[in-house]
């Protein structure tokens, strides 16, 4: 095929579109349906504006605020969280530096325990803080560690601290018994409690806190400030310890009554045994006393602490912790106390030996003190019960007149105090120790005691019968009367002492020399102001009842003096050396053995056909002397077997007189009640005393008729002579116009 020209001939792409109508080119085609297509996407944007118009009402701007502020608050909310977030990380992290090793952690005591030990090293009190380890949750018992979880927290060991459920179900329950958030339940985990305990890493300040009790009451407050720093100290523990590891801290921290700190202490103050030993009744009663120690304490109120034990046994139960079986055997046999703390015995006893040692080894010892003593529980008890008897038996119901008691051996050693009804108590008023009262006739055997110094027989005649004694210038005569206001005439000593005559004690003591019955009394350990005119004979002075029954001590071990001690031995839980000996006994020699025999002889009369016949113990032999004092707000009885000596003193708080009690009534009833079970089963034995005997033909002396002598030599006594020639009886007469006085 050719060209034209020689030219290669040009290329055409063949025809792709028919001719459409109106023969147009598909060129001409193809613009047209270009520009169609636009036009008809062109109407969707309207459509949008379209539905927006409708919805850009105030219903659409509303939904549209609501939008931007949720956007607001979430994006707020999120920061704050985080913000948040960081600042508790950081605050945790900060206490959990502070934190102390776990060892560290068990005992924070600030005082230390003492533990008080009978004569025959039995525990019969406690003081202080007892105290007993737990290092490790297998040294106690598996029930009890489930009773606190059961009881006190029973999300305890899947919280990290914090229990924001118990937190607002005691909101909860407090606002509904009117109460604020903060007030009552608190809510608080075991961990949080354990941080209170801690108080929060604060330690002990003598100088921002004067006592302990002011240090632990600040660590209880509750305000939001500490809730929250307990919650993060809480978080921190949790981060430190392990679960059990806090656990046996708060099994060593808690409080639960009865000077118990800790539950191997409780273990030990209630049951006798220790903590691994716990059984399911025992362990529930121990728990349950965690919400208010001292109210739910067994020593207090056993079957109130029993009922509070079968809730947490239920508790117990329904967690699954114990068996129906084992529940149903708590609930029939419920715990109670050992022997040592059911008995609570020398309560007034324990205070005093408290009070006679050095304070930084007693009252405010840092560290765990034994004290043995000379308490005898036996014959504690036996003093204790016939108090009761007498009240219950022979006291008007209501009467609020009150007694004490006192047993000691002859060497000052105190087996028993009762200083007052309420025999249970702990830092009671003392009346054996602290009362100062008047002794009355109680105090006329150191007259007697004098004369018997001297040489005087208790067969030595003095007239009873009215008599004065002059005064100096500007004071009225003073003119003794007897209890009765009867006169005995001529009497001998011992009568006068058995009759508790006043007149012939008076006088004696006027002749003897009151400088003489002063130095002797205060030598046998009356250590109190005495008085200085004549009425000392009649026992105006005061004395407690302790310094009194040491007295009379002084009397049968046969004239020393004694000082009244309970306290044998102090040393160191664990150290075998004691720190201190014996704090009392024998003192000096204040009468002679022989003045001491007649003076126990004097004194048993009064038993056996004085004042004191309501005293009498039957075959077995005693002495003593009763006492009561003007108006009779005082009255005593004080007296001794050969065994021991036991005072009795009864009167009111306020000096009220007594209606119709004298020393030798309700005193020394319950004198002889102690002493009947005191002596139970104990032999017979004699006391240490001379009867004397009369001469043949005893000189008796003619009453003095007051014309030219003076008091002093018209009180004389008139000694017991032998028969001599008419000379020495020449003599005597004329010495006897001097011997017994009338006004």
């Amino acid at each position: 095929m050719s060209s034209k020209g020689g030219k290669r001939p040009t290329l055409r792409a063949d025809k792709r579109y028919s001719s459409g109508a109106g023969g147009r080119s598909p060129t001409s085609k193809t613009p047209k349906k270009a520009a169609a297509k636009p036009a008809a996407k062109r109407k969707t944007p309207s459509k949008k504006r379209a539905r927006t118009a409708r919805k850009s009402g105030p219903l659409g701007w509303l939904a549209a605020l609501f939008r931007f502020v949720l956007r607001l608050i979430w994006s707020v909310v999120w920061r704050s969280g985080v913000v948040f977030a960081l600042i508790l990380a950081g605050a945790v992290l900060y206490f959990y530096a502070q934190l102390p090793p776990f060892a560290e952690q068990i005992d924070g005591r600030i005082r230390g325990s003492v533990t008080l030990l009978d004569r025959n090293g039995e525990v019969f009190a406690w003081r202080g803080e007892q105290f007993e380890q737990v290092t490790d949750i297998d040294q106690v018992s598996p029930y009890l560690k489930d009773a606190v979880v059961a009881s006190e927290d029973r999300r305890f060991y899947w919280h990290l601290g914090v229990s924001p459920r118990g937190v607002a179900s005691a909101i909860r329950i407090n606002l509904s018994e009117g109460r604020s958030a903060l007030s009552g339940h608190g809510g608080s985990t075991l961990t949080q409690q354990t941080a209170k305990l801690l108080c929060l890493g604060v330690p002990f300040d003598a100088e921002t806190w004067k006592t302990e009790a002011e240090y632990e009451d600040d660590c209880r407050r509750t305000t939001m400030r500490r809730k929250i720093k307990e919650a993060i100290y809480a978080m921190a523990m949790e981060l430190k310890y392990s679960k059990d590891e806090i656990l046996v801290i708060y099994l060593n921290r808690a409080y639960l009554g009865a000077s118990a700190r800790g539950f191997e202490a409780a273990a030990q103050r209630y049951f006798g045994i220790p903590a691994r030993q716990l059984s399911v009744a025992q362990a529930a009663m121990l728990a349950g006393l965690l919400p208010a120690p001292t109210r739910f304490a067994p020593t207090n109120n056993l079957k109130r602490s029993q009922d509070r034990a079968d809730t947490v046994v239920r508790l117990m139960y329904d967690q699954g912790y114990i068996t129906e079986s084992e529940r149903d055997a708590a609930w029939a046999q419920p715990a109670t106390l050992s022997e040592a703390a059911q008995s609570q015995t020398g309560g007034y006893f324990a205070d005093w030996v408290m009070d006679s040692g050095p304070s930084f080894l007693t009252r405010d010892t840092t560290e765990d003190v034994i004290l043995k003593t000379t308490l005898d529980q036996e014959i504690q008890r036996s003093a204790e019960e016939a108090l009761q008897i007498i009240f219950q038996e022979k006291v008007a119901e209501g009467s609020e007149a009150q007694a004490a008691i006192v047993v000691m051996s002859a060497d000052g050693a105190v087996r028993a105090m009762v200083g007052g009804r309420e025999t249970r108590v702990s830092g009671a008023f003392n009346r054996a120790t602290m009362a100062k009262r008047q002794t009355g006739s109680s105090f006329k055997p150191f007259v007697y005691a004098a004369a018997m110094d001297l040489g005087y027989s208790p067969l030595d005649t003095v007239v009873d019968e009215p008599w004065c004694i002059d005064m100096p210038a500007g004071q009225p005569r003073y003119c003794p009367k007897n209890y009765s206001r009867e006169y005995k005439g001529r009497v001998t000593l011992t009568q006068a002492l058995a009759s508790s005559l006043n007149i012939p004690a008076v006088k004696v003591s006027e002749f003897v020399g009151r400088d003489n019955v002063r130095k002797i009394a205060s030598d046998f350990g009356i250590d109190n102001k005495l008085a200085t005119g004549p009425s000392l004979a009649l026992g105006v002075s005061e004395s407690t009842l302790l310094e009194m029954s040491g007295a009379y001590a002084g009397i049968l071990n046969g004239g020393r003096s004694v000082t009244p001690y309970g306290l044998v031995e102090l040393r160191l839980e664990g150290d075998p050396d004691p720190l201190m000996g014996q704090g009392g006994g024998f003192g000096e020699r204040v009468i002679s053995d022989s003045a001491a025999r007649n003076l126990v002889y004097m004194m048993s009369r009064v038993i056996e056909a004085g004042t004191g016949q309501r005293a009498k113990l039957g075959e077995r032999p005693a002495a003593g002397k009763t006492g009561t004092t003007q108006a009779a707000r005082d009255a005593w009885f004080i007296g001794f077997t050969a065994d021991y000596v036991t005072g009795v003193w009864m009167g009111y708080d306020d000096n009220t007189p007594l209606q119709g009690v004298t020393g030798g009534g309700l005193p020394a009833e319950i004198w002889h009640e102690a002493m009947v079970r005191i002596h139970e089963g104990k032999p017979i034995l004699p006391l240490p005393m001379d009867t004397p005997r009369p001469a043949a033909a005893a000189q008796s002396a003619p009453r003095y008729d007051g014309a030219s002598s003076s008091a002093q030599s018209a009180a004389q006594p008139a000694r017991q002579q032998p028969r001599r020639d008419n000379l020495a009886e020449r003599i005597l007469k004329d010495v006897g116009a001097l011997f017994g006085g009338r006004n």
